[in-house]
């Protein structure tokens, strides 16, 4: 089919204490808080959208925010790693920093000729800093407590815990139009076309069990479709191919689908258009509570529920 996905959209995943989401994800490692608004299906809960300076598709990492749910399960049908990109010199920076705000990571490894290190969020959700030879310069902000040069570029890529590698396969490359580069120690790498490198790794744990969606996993990975008929051109191929296909639902900052492929990886096609700063100046995002329309007229009740939040730079 000619109709193929940009890259990484955005990657949703679940926290627990939005203010410790925020301290982790704006203060440590320095991204941008470019949206606070809630759960549009849940609006007692937040949800909270980081990335670059504008929160450009590709570079944007969300998160629902449910106190008091339990902890999830990192297992198979699920996106088991998020990867960061980061610049190439920049490991030694990002080691001395972590280990400044105690956070747990492993020692830097050597996978695909890219050195990376795995860490842990505050959920234990999986996180990777993976040094690139060429990341884009990006909308890198100016307000990080992070240096420019060092900063997170976006999502390089996803890791796929899969039952059937061969399910996995068939569904990235013959549906979805993913190219198959390498393979190593039980990895096997997919490029989607056009992404500018975003990745999709799949690990094959046949007799794995399935994970479990809560606090700290990974909900779901959207793709980028560059506009509503590219994505209306999606919808009705995966109709076509027997998938279940939502219809297309308005996110305010995008139009969505969603899927479940064979393998029970949560899959959404995000549109590029219009943006986070359909709401907010693009000089204040994610300093005020944004709620869509139909709900405004419910803002006095969802402020009383949910807690508040503050920038790590800000006082309490």
């Amino acid at each position: 089919m000619s109709i193929r996905f940009a890259g990484i959209h955005h990657v949703t995943a679940i926290a627990e204490d939005p203010q410790e989401n925020v301290d982790f994800y704006a203060g440590v490692l320095g991204l941008r808080l470019v949206k606070k608004t809630v759960n549009f299906d849940d609006p007692g809960s937040y949800h909270l959208y980081y990335g670059d300076a504008s929160g450009n598709p590709g570079t944007i990492m969300t998160f629902f925010s449910w106190p008091g749910a339990a902890r999830g399960r990192i297992g198979t049908g699920q996106v088991s790693a998020t990867s960061f990109a980061v610049p190439q010199d920049s490991l030694g920076y990002w080691l001395e920093r972590l280990l400044q705000h105690g956070v747990r990571f492993d020692q830097p490894v050597r996978r695909f000729d890219e050195t990376m290190v795995a860490i842990s969020d505050p959920d234990g959700l999986a996180i990777e800093l993976v040094a690139r030879p060429e990341v884009p310069n990006g909308e890198v902000w100016k307000g990080s407590p992070v240096p420019p040069e060092y900063a997170i570029r976006g999502i390089s890529g996803v890791t796929l815990s899969e039952r059937s590698e061969e399910i996995a396969e068939n569904v990235l490359t013959n549906l979805l139009g993913f190219k198959k580069v390498e393979e190593e120690e039980g990895r096997t790498r997919y490029l989607s076309a056009g992404s500018g490198g975003s990745f999709a790794d799949v690990v094959a744990l046949p007799g794995g069990a399935a994970g479990q969606t809560a606090v700290g996993t990974v909900h779901h990975v959207a793709w980028r479709a560059p506009d509503d008929e590219m994505q209306e051109a999606w919808r009705e191929e995966l109709e076509a191919r027997g998938l279940h296909v939502t219809p297309i639902l308005d996110r305010n900052y995008f139009r969505s689908i969603y899927f479940r492929e064979p393998g029970g990886v949560l899959f959404e096609i995000a549109t590029d258009p219009p943006g986070f700063a359909v709401d907010e100046d693009p000089d204040h995002l994610g300093e005020d509570l944004k709620l869509p329309p139909w709900l405004e007229k419910d803002r006095e009740r969802i402020e009383e529920v949910l807690p508040p939040v503050h920038l790590p730079h800000e006082e309490g």
